[in-house]
């Protein structure tokens, strides 16, 4: 083989990795913005992918116009349409990201899917184009092209990697944007090198893409600002919008309001409050645990969140050890910059777990737990079925001790609902949570007395009866193990006889099935 045909194949291979890189780099980042503005609904992925293959597809179709003249193979002038489409291609792909966030004002998510199918099809143009230059149409055409292709593939599954769990894990949304966008004027630098026919056109050329990263670098921060802001509120956005913080990692996105609430990859997280007093997380359920359970020594809590409801249940009367398994780290490093919950960091009866909450629990079939708490995201979002399926209260069944409650949120679904009070003999609505048990259930009003009365944290009590302010709040904190006993309300207590009569038409949610998910895949409406 002759040098010039080493280096032809040589570049050739080259781009098509790199190219893949880029591309599939690209996808990870859009399905992050787009996961986020979505909420996390489980039809986000599929129509992000069909918007992406269908760009492919059209690309691949377009990219023929160009393949149709008989030039030697290796002809540098079989690449200057090849730079035309990598570099069009790139600015495209990283204007992606910030066209979902600057349109959110004024449409949902699913316009900009445009820009992410007019993307694919610059992108999608690549690869025939390389195949054209760099594969002569002889014998051994087949052989070359499979090179090509795994090149290909090679690249897209270490974009796929890297970008996703390295990238993701270390830099913020802006950065990688910026890192992909200049790796595309990269990629265009060397094809552009490879074009030119002189040094005059060599030199133009590096001018042009010079004046074309000076740009990137100085319009990249302006592009991307405040991105998380403009998915989250939306019409709602103003010029002075905000958050207060933003932890970004290879889980997901988390980030917290001026006031305190917390928002997990878009969807709402919970509120930083452990006062059953200014109660605006509906922490009351948390306290509730201690009057259906006398003394749970040892409990799971499934989700981490703000660490309200985690450092009220590591204080409640009886509790000795408290597992927490949270999936993404992130929460760890928001919690430690909040005084109201950073103490579970250094408690000694908290354990901390980074881990997924079912895995882990099939991971510890000797474990075993009196209450086992879930704070559960919203029942519609992607994967929840994973939390909320027969098969999984089956497995929290497994680790509970004799007597033990599962507790968990089941975000008003009456599917949800309707599966727990049929696993279970016992089960009992309080508010919007199910408490599930083996063992006779009830919200005893001695226990929910003898809890509001010791409960502390930090040596303060939850109410101060001092006060005819705190002795009328008391008394309406008391009254509500009451509710059981009145017609059913959405803020009370539920019985199990009662949840199942109102639930005849909801269906039992199982691994296979994913009602929660499947029934509103495409919700495009605020949550509620």
């Amino acid at each position: 083989m002759t040098d010039a045909r080493q280096r032809t194949q040589a570049l050739m291979l080259f781009v098509a990795a790199a190219s893949g890189f880029v591309a599939l780099s690209y996808e990870i980042l859009w399905y992050r913005v787009i996961a986020f503005a979505s909420w996390g609904l489980p039809g986000a992925f599929g129509m992000l992918l069909a918007a992406y293959l269908f760009g492919l597809a059209l690309g691949s179709k377009v990219s023929g116009w160009f393949c149709k003249d008989e030039a030697r193979t290796g002809d540098p002038k079989q690449l200057r349409p090849l730079v035309g489409f990598v570099f069009f291609a790139n600015a495209a792909a990283w204007l992606v990201a910030p066209s979902f966030a600057w349109t959110a004002k004024f449409t949902d998510w699913r316009l900009p899917l445009v820009a992410v199918g007019v993307s694919a099809a610059l992108l999608g143009s690549i690869l025939p184009l390389v195949a054209h230059f760099g594969i002569a149409p002889d014998d051994r055409a087949g052989q070359k092209l499979s090179y090509v292709y795994l090149a290909n593939i090679v690249g897209s599954a270490a974009g796929s990697l890297i970008t996703g769990f390295v990238f993701m894990d270390r830099w913020p949304i802006a950065t990688i944007g910026l890192v992909l966008g200049a790796s595309g004027v990269a990629l265009t630098a060397v094809l552009a090198g490879f074009s030119a026919s002189s040094a005059r056109g060599r030199a133009g050329l590096a001018l042009a893409l010079g004046v074309a990263t000076l740009a990137l670098f100085a319009t990249n921060t302006r592009a991307y600002d405040r991105i998380y802001e403009r998915l989250l509120y939306k019409s709602k956005f103003e010029p002075d919008t905000k958050f207060a913080e933003i932890i970004e990692t290879k889980s997901g996105v988390i980030t917290v309001t001026q006031d305190g609430t917390v928002y997990g990859g878009g969807a709402y997280d919970g509120r930083f409050n452990t006062s059953i007093v200014y109660d605006r997380n509906g922490i009351l359920r948390a306290y509730g645990i201690g009057a259906m359970h006398e003394r749970p020594r040892r409990v799971l809590m499934i989700g981490l969140a703000s660490g309200s409801w985690a450092t009220v249940v590591s204080h409640l009367p009886g509790v000795e050890h408290l597992t927490i398994v949270e999936i993404n780290p992130g929460y760890l490093k928001l919690i430690a910059g909040h005084d109201e919950v950073k103490g579970l960091l250094t408690d000694p009866k908290v354990e901390m777990v980074i881990d997924d909450g079912r895995r882990w629990l099939n991971r510890h079939p000797d474990q075993r737990f009196d209450v086992i708490v879930m704070n559960t995201t919203w029942h519609w979002r992607a994967h929840i079925t994973n939390l909320l399926s027969v098969e999984f209260m089956e497995l929290a069944r497994a680790r509970m001790n004799p007597g033990g409650i599962f507790f968990f949120n089941t975000t008003s679904s009456e599917d949800v609902q309707k599966t727990a009070s049929t696993v279970f003999p016992y089960a009992m609505r309080v508010y919007n949570f199910m408490a599930v048990s083996d063992s006779v259930l009830t919200f005893d009003k001695a226990r929910w007395r003898r809890t509001l009365t010791d409960f502390k944290i930090d040596g303060q009590p939850t109410v101060d009866t001092s006060t005819p302010e705190g002795k009328k709040l008391f008394d309406e904190l008391y009254a509500y193990a009451d509710t059981i006993h009145a017609e059913p309300v959405s803020h009370g207590l539920e019985s199990r006889d009662r949840i199942l009569a109102r639930t005849q038409a909801a269906r039992i949610v199982t691994d296979d099935n994913m009602v929660p998910e499947w029934r509103e895949v495409f919700r495009f409406q605020e949550p509620p």
